[in-house]
């Protein structure tokens, strides 16, 4: 991947130099989530292999180009006055590596920066992109890392985007220590999804549902039929089939499955288990069904999943 490479290739320079642009009146929390981990590089490191710089709009530094420059805020996804955020997108778009986090993700994408880049658009957002859709490709995804534009959907996905960054510029050692020192098990990869839980989407009003879900999250390395879910829920096997249907698209016997597939995702990725045994731990019989299976669904086998997350390509 061009851009593993480069962000490799920018660890050489000394300092790293990062500017994180606050569009919020106080500081955010995306904007902590993102920088605490590169505060943690600086001390793992030393202060002069990492220079972090924060403005304001106002404040922004002229010809600033910085290795990695991004507008973070949470609060107003209004895009301000032209003239009031013209020098702070000028100055962003000197950087090697440049974008937003948060609600400013909309303003780059109405200016048409970033027309053909995958982009993480907060999910809250969707609704207010209008045409945008056709011209920057905009996802569900935490974070999008595509060619030299940057982007995510703010929040706790800030430690997430800032890890992974971190992993792709310094190695994975660096990476690892400093999630231990975050204590952060697990880094969600650029494909996972923003998504609602079950409760804050149907709230109580589906509650045979909800506790389906639960079921089957529950068992995940011995399957249960849907009629054994049905039961355990209290509801007919067609009752739950439609419920299913209605609220989730899907039926629950291919729901379960996508289940067990993006759990063996999250244990062929992120633990040394055999693939045959992350076959096991997620209910299929067989290394051939779970190879089949998973390459149906993600589009690359498992054996090929896993070279690719050692390899880095």
């Amino acid at each position: 991947m061009a851009e593993v490479s480069e962000l490799t290739r920018i660890a050489r320079d000394v300092p790293l130099t990062i500017l994180v642009v606050e569009t919020d009146p106080l500081p955010s929390f995306s904007s902590a989530a993102f920088i605490r981990p590169f505060a943690i590089v600086s001390d793992l490191l030393g202060p002069d292999r990492v220079r972090l710089t924060t403005s304001t709009l106002d404040t922004v530094p002229q010809e600033h180009r910085a290795h990695i420059a991004l507008l973070v805020g949470d609060d107003s996804p209004s895009t301000p006055a032209p003239a009031r955020w013209r020098s702070a997108y000028d100055s962003l778009r000197l950087a090697c590596f440049w974008g937003a986090i948060g609600c400013p993700v909309l303003w780059l994408t109405k200016a048409g920066a970033m027309d053909g880049a995958r982009t993480a658009l907060p999910r809250n957002l969707l609704l207010d992109a209008g045409d945008m859709v056709e011209r920057a490709i905009l996802t569900q995804h935490f974070y999008e890392i595509d060619g030299h534009r940057l982007s995510c959907c703010g929040g706790a996905a800030g430690i997430d985007f800032a890890l992974a960054l971190i992993g792709r510029i310094w190695g994975s050692e660096v990476q690892l220590a400093v999630q231990d020192a975050l204590y952060v098990d697990r880094v969600r990869s650029a494909d996972d999804r923003q998504r609602l839980t079950l409760q804050s989407r149907f709230g109580m009003l589906q509650p045979k549902l909800t506790e389906a879900v639960a079921l089957m999250e529950a068992n995940i390395e011995e399957p249960l039929s849907t009629d054994e879910i049905a039961t355990l829920v209290g509801l007919s096997r067609r009752q739950l089939e439609r419920q299913f249907r209605q609220f989730l698209d899907s039926v629950p016997s291919r729901y379960y499955l996508e289940l067990r597939l993006a759990k063996a995702r999250t244990l062929l990725l992120e633990t040394n288990y055999s693939i045959v045994q992350v076959g096991l731990m997620c209910g299929f019989s067989s290394g051939s069904h779970f190879a089949s299976a998973y390459g149906t669904h993600f589009g690359i086998k498992p054996r090929d999943e896993r070279q690719r997350k050692l390899t880095g390509h």
